[in-house]
Parts: structure tokens; sequence; C-alpha cells
């Protein structure tokens, strides 16, 4: 059964040369970041072996750090090599879609225990409906834990995109309110995976926390993001 528009999805009919020209201006705009330097694999700790994958788009990667420690991976490695010997990977490009990271990994070989996915803000920019992100996402869930044998899966929210400090209105709220739909999405697909565990980040406001484009986390924020996903595995 087809969803019902939504009351938003009406509305951008009249907005769409506003949005559109805010678009523009913000690609033209926004200070482009490069990924962070440092290596995308690695064995750090002592403790029960814990092999872990790190999939995703630029945030994944790390965008906003200037090192790998000092971006998602590096936290969340450090974190977790208190009580394992983590040998760890990283497949996450900038620009990257749910779809496109499926193909990566359908060429990555091997078995982890244990993985952090990060995507969604691309989906969104690229007009990726509900229906279709959640059939991916799926899609990838079952790809980690069927062939890549992954047993516990934390599944990053959709950023709120809302919250961005690069983006105007209206055009925040737009993408904002179809990155919450992509979540919705996002979480009924982990629900239907016992190894998935959906994680919902509610930072504060506070300036610190983006980096200077105004897209992308600060290391303070991949810290943050790096301790809730290594307590979720952690835990489990």
């Amino acid at each position: 059964m087809t969803a019902p528009i939504a009351a938003d999805q009406i509305l951008r009919v009249p907005l769409l040369p506003v949005l559109a020209a805010q678009a523009i201006s913000v690609r033209r705009n926004t200070q482009l970041l490069p990924e962070p330097s440092g290596p995308r694999q690695g064995r750090e700790g002592r403790g029960p072996r814990l092999r872990l994958l790190i999939a995703g788009d630029s945030s994944a990667a790390g965008v906003g750090a200037g090192r790998q420690q000092q971006a998602l991976t590096g936290f969340l490695v450090a974190r977790l090599a208190c009580h394992y010997s983590v040998e760890w990977r990283l497949e996450a490009t900038t620009g990257h879609t749910t779809q496109d990271t499926l193909e990566r990994l359908n060429r990555l070989e091997g078995s982890y225990d244990a993985a952090v996915t990060a995507l969604g803000v691309n989906d969104v920019t690229r007009g990726v409906s509900r229906q279709k992100f959640t059939a991916l996402q799926t899609q990838l869930l079952d790809h980690l834990t069927s062939k890549l044998g992954v047993r516990r899966v934390v599944v990053t929210a959709v950023p709120q995109m809302n919250r961005f400090p690069a983006l105007p209105q209206p055009l925040a709220w737009a993408l904002g309110r179809q990155a919450a739909r992509l979540d919705q999405g996002l979480q009924k697909a982990a629900a239907t995976f016992p190894q998935a565990q959906h994680l919902s980040l509610e930072f504060p406001d506070d300036p610190a926390l983006a980096a200077p484009d105004g897209y992308h986390p600060s290391p303070k924020a991949y810290r943050l993001w790096a301790e809730a996903a290594a307590d979720l595995l952690h835990q489990r």
C-alpha cells in the first residue's frame, strides 16, 4: 500500500524555487573538508578478539576531523581497546549512499564480530524514498549479519539535518523532515534483525559540536558518538 503524502511533502511544491536556489547556494559556498589522514585498518588493545567494521559516508570517514584519531573510528577503537583486542577496518567514503556502501561491502572479504554504520544524509539529498531506503538498509543489514558474520551492529540514526548550521531555512526544514522519515525506515529495518540496535544521537545545541563547514561533526561530536556506540557494543 502506498504511504500517504506528508504535509511537508505537499508544502515543498510551492517552495521548490526557493529550495533549489538555496541548495545551489549551499553547494557553492559550503567549505569542502577532506577526509582525515591516518590508517583505515589496524589492531589495538588487549583482551578478547573483536573484529570491528565501520562503514558509511563522510561522517563515518571522519570528515570534520584532521586525523582519524580525532574521528569516529579513532575514538571508538580507543574506547573498545580498553576491553578487547580490536582488529578494525574503516570502509567509508564521502558522498556514499546506502546503495554505494552495499556495493562496496559486497566486494569485502573476511568476517567481523561487530559493525557500526553511518548513512542517510546522501540518501536524503539524492531523493531516495523511505520505502527504497528501508529496503536498502534491510539488504545492508542482511549482508552484514549473514555474509560477513556480524553479531552486533550499531545502526547510527540518520542525522537531524534541520540542525545543520550550514543549511538555511526553509531548506533545513525540508531536508530535516525527509531525514526524519528515512530514520523511521531505518528503525524499522533494524528492528527486524536481533543483531542490530538503532543509535539515536541527541546532541545539545553546542556550536563546538559542528565542524567548520557546518555540515559535519567536530572531533568533540565524534567523541560523544563513539562513546555511545562503544557502550552499546560493550553491553551486547
